[in-house]
C-alpha cells in the first residue's frame, strides 16, 4: 500500500475481508490518508467491552468506537445464505447502497483470484526465480483475461470452460476402452 501511494494511487476505499482487517492494517490505511470498507469478524470489540455480534442493527449505519482504532461505521448485510455479516468503514456519512457497492467490488475481486488460480494455472508455478514467477504470473492474467472473453460469448462459467476442453478426450478414451473389451 506504500508503493501505491508513493506512485500517486488514491482509491476511493481500501477493500478487505476480515481477515486482514487487523488493528495494524486498519491504522497503516489511516496513516496513508484513505478511507477503507472492511469486514470485520462479529466478536471485534466496540464501546468499552461491547461486542459486534452484541449490537442493534442498523439499516442506515451504526457509529461505534472500535477498540484501539477509533470511531468508524458499521454496517451489517445479510447475505443470500443466511449469513450475517459486519462490513467496517471510515467513509463519513456513508450510505447502506454505497457500502454495498464497494462489497461487490471486493466480492468481485475475490471470484478473480479464485478464478486466477486453478482455471489458467497459477498456483502451478514451479519456478523458482522472480523473473521466472512474474513471467508466469502474467502468462496466467493474459490466458485468464482470453478464457474470460470465451466465457461471455459462450455464457458460461470458467470451470464449464475448462470442462468442455477435456470432456471430448475423456469421452473418447472411454469410447476406445469400451470398444476393446
Amino acid at each position: 500500500m506504500t508503493l501505491a501511494k508513493k506512485r500517486g494511487v488514491t482509491p476511493g476505499a481500501v477493500l478487505s475481508d476480515s481477515w486482514f482487517s487487523s488493528l495494524d492494517n486498519l491504522k497503516h490505511v489511516r496513516n496513508l490518508g484513505w478511507n477503507w470498507v472492511m469486514g470485520l469478524k462479529k466478536n471485534r470489540s466496540v464501546n468499552r467491552k461491547e461486542r459486534l455480534d452484541s449490537l442493534n442493527r442498523s439499516e442506515q449505519g451504526l457509529n461505534v468506537h472500535l477498540r484501539g482504532y477509533g470511531w468508524i461505521t458499521v454496517f451489517r448485510f445479510v447475505a443470500k445464505n443466511g449469513r450475517t455479516d459486519c462490513n467496517g468503514t471510515t467513509i463519513e456519512n456513508p450510505t447502506p447502497e454505497q457500502i454495498l457497492d464497494f462489497v461487490k467490488q471486493r466480492w468481485s475481486i475475490e471470484v478473480f483470484h479464485r478464478e486466477l488460480k486453478p482455471a489458467v494455472g497459477l498456483e502451478c508455478c514451479q519456478a523458482r526465480t522472480g523473473r521466472a514467477q512474474g513471467n508466469h504470473i502474467g502468462l496466467a492474467i493474459l490466458s485468464w483475461i482470453n478464457k474470460a472473453k470465451l466465457q461471455r460469448k459462450l455464457d458460461c462459467s470458467f470451470y464449464q470452460l475448462k470442462w468442455n476442453v477435456i470432456k471430448d478426450a475423456i469421452s473418447k478414451k472411454l469410447r476406445l476402452e469400451l470398444a476393446m473389451t
